[in-house]
């Protein structure tokens, strides 16, 4: 996909150079905008004790996690291999507060400065935190269903009370472990998720993308719809991503910059 960019204002030019109040910036133009959206990735989590996947402590640093923990034939083959996994990345989320960006993000929604929130995460937190529009493009925990019989599913709860005993969830009638709706390698992303997720992309005129290296695709292509549409991105993250230069203002502190923003809203 590619970015069709209107040549940039003196304006965005200079909000690229450090500035020693990025985050009322950022809020200027929240502010402007006439419809804000934010993507977030796991970045945002780990101000929350939740380790992201491809920081410099992420998880898949870790011997005993790869990526064929999320990977479907593998889960096929041995479910033991997701579970004993992540049994306390993804099935100790109680223990788990909102981070500060999550709870402004909340904030920002309730006042009607934000529409959106579209999260590659899988932990539930954006929920959490009082936001009511959160569209999950990577899925979610939320149900784990049976694939091979129709209409078996239980909820996250359930399932995580099943799973902190060491134990599996299985399908009542066929006995199979049962799947969480979080979408594994080798699976199509959540097709109603997505297609909402394109919507919102398209309608804003300003997308905030917020902890995330823009690394996975196809929901990494999600802010360049945006740009697309003659809409502008800001980008909080410490790792580089290939949109950087697009970005009209770019900073690496999450959490420096929404203390800020708490102080400003």
């Amino acid at each position: 996909m590619q970015c069709c960019l209107a040549a940039e204002s003196l304006e965005n030019i200079l909000m690229k150079k450090p500035h020693p109040d990025s985050a009322g910036l950022i809020y200027e133009k929240i502010l402007k905008a006439k419809y804000c959206t934010a993507f977030t990735g796991a970045g945002i989590s780990t101000l929350s004790g939740i380790p992201d996947f491809r920081g410099k402590d992420g998880i898949y640093k870790k011997d005993n996690f790869s990526e064929k923990t999320f990977d479907l034939n593998y889960f096929l083959i041995d479910p033991k291999i997701f579970y004993e996994g992540t049994s306390s990345l993804i099935y100790k989320l109680d223990e788990k507060t909102p981070s500060i960006v999550h709870t402004i993000l909340s904030e920002l929604e309730r006042k009607s400065l934000l529409k959106a929130v579209i999260t590659q995460n899988i932990d539930l937190l954006h929920w959490k935190a009082g936001s009511k529009k959160v569209i999950e493009v990577h899925g979610s925990p939320k149900t784990h269903y049976c694939l091979n019989c129709s209409g078996i599913d239980i909820s996250y709860d359930e399932a995580a009370a099943i799973i902190n005993k060491s134990q599996m969830p299985q399908c009542p009638k066929c006995g199979k472990v049962l799947k969480p709706a979080i979408t594994f390698f080798g699976e199509n992303l959540p097709e109603k998720a997505m297609e909402d997720a394109i919507r919102e992309a398209e309608s804003s005129d300003l997308m905030l993308v917020l902890g995330t290296s823009l690394s996975v695709f196809p929901a990494a292509s999600i802010p360049q719809l945006c740009l697309k549409n003659g809409g502008e991105i800001i980008i909080v993250n410490n790792m580089h991503t290939f949109l950087d230069e697009y970005a009209i203002i770019h900073c690496e502190d999450l959490e420096n910059v929404f203390e800020r923003l708490k102080q400003l809203i």
